[in-house]
């Protein structure tokens, strides 16, 4: 939901905060946990270094102490990758025209939840669902549902399912009615791709083999349900700065499909139906490439 851009933060009582903050850190931890019932640390659900604005708007905002995530003076949020603030599985929905319109909800291994709103893509269908890291691309922002205009309507939902009225993202609690400004640190770098070969490729396939690369690896990956396989290249240094990449599937006696490109975490995934045939495959990062000879026959 999008209010007023005039609307002036409401401060909290700094006295209040530092006795509530003395409050927890006497509380044990099982207590303390109990009481919130945020546990996970999330980042910002932005691309690393994206500065956006976290609004927790009050009184109007449905539910109370969710965020609005926005950029003041143009629309230049509209399309911006959403990634996973926090690890778990991720739940793809679609509420039309009404509401959410495309979202998602990401449940965490501590039990609490948060969810991403009026997106205007997902990386699964409807319906779908996934496993995912910390920092796990799962839309863009849009103004589908509900929306007046491009924004991400974020919530962290503690495990009893209420909203956290104060979140924390990247280390700046937002409670409610105030306005911030947040810079990204999610997926900043330190070697660590937040993609896997199976989210790349999708529900139902496993890795067959792999070979490495300068600066990542190549994957085959099969699907015994359908009898596709699919190839994946991801980086393991420099992610997500683009550079030339490819990833490629040749079935024994056909054509060979390649995606190749500048890409920043991988490339592909490149998926061809081959039951019972052999396959050559590999990929490429920079000038170091492997190719496969024609195996995994059947």
């Amino acid at each position: 939901m999008i209010s007023s851009l005039s609307r002036l933060p409401i401060r909290t009582s700094a006295a209040v905060a530092l006795l509530v903050t003395l409050a927890t850190a006497l509380l044990p931890q099982s207590a303390s946990a109990r009481s919130t019932g945020v546990l996970a640390t999330h980042k910002s659900p932005f691309n690393c270094g994206k500065t956006f604005y976290a609004n927790n708007w009050t009184p109007s905002h449905n539910p109370s102490g969710s965020i609005d995530w926005q950029s003041y003076g143009s629309d230049a949020i509209n399309g911006e990758t959403v990634r996973a603030t926090a690890g778990g599985t991720a739940y793809f929905n679609d509420a039309g025209s009404t509401s959410y319109g495309k979202w998602v909800e990401v449940r965490h291994s501590d039990g609490t939840r948060t969810r991403y709103a009026h997106l205007a893509t997902m990386v699964r269908a409807a319906g779908g669902s996934m496993s995912v890291s910390q920092g796990t691309v799962i839309g863009t922002v849009g103004s589908t549902g509900g929306s007046t205009a491009p924004h991400l309507h974020y919530e962290q939902r503690t495990s009893t399912g209420a909203v956290d009225t104060s979140p924390t993202v990247d280390g700046v609690t937002v409670s409610l009615g105030q306005r911030k400004a947040v810079t990204s640190t999610n997926s900043c770098g330190g070697g660590t791709n937040p993609y896997t070969p199976e989210e790349v490729c999708g529900s139902g396939y496993a890795v067959i083999d792999s070979a490495a690369l300068t600066g990542g690896r190549t994957y085959l990956l099969y699907n015994s349900g359908n009898g596709y396989n699919c190839v994946t290249t991801l980086k393991t240094t420099n992610v997500g700065t683009a550079s030339s990449m490819s990833a490629f599937l040749e079935p024994q006696g056909e054509a060979r499909a390649t995606d190749s490109g500048s890409y920043g975490y991988y490339a592909g995934p490149v998926s061809r139906s081959a039951p019972g045939q052999c396959v050559r495959w590999g990929g490429s990062i920079g000038s170091s490439s492997y190719t496969s000879p024609f195996e995994h026959c059947g």
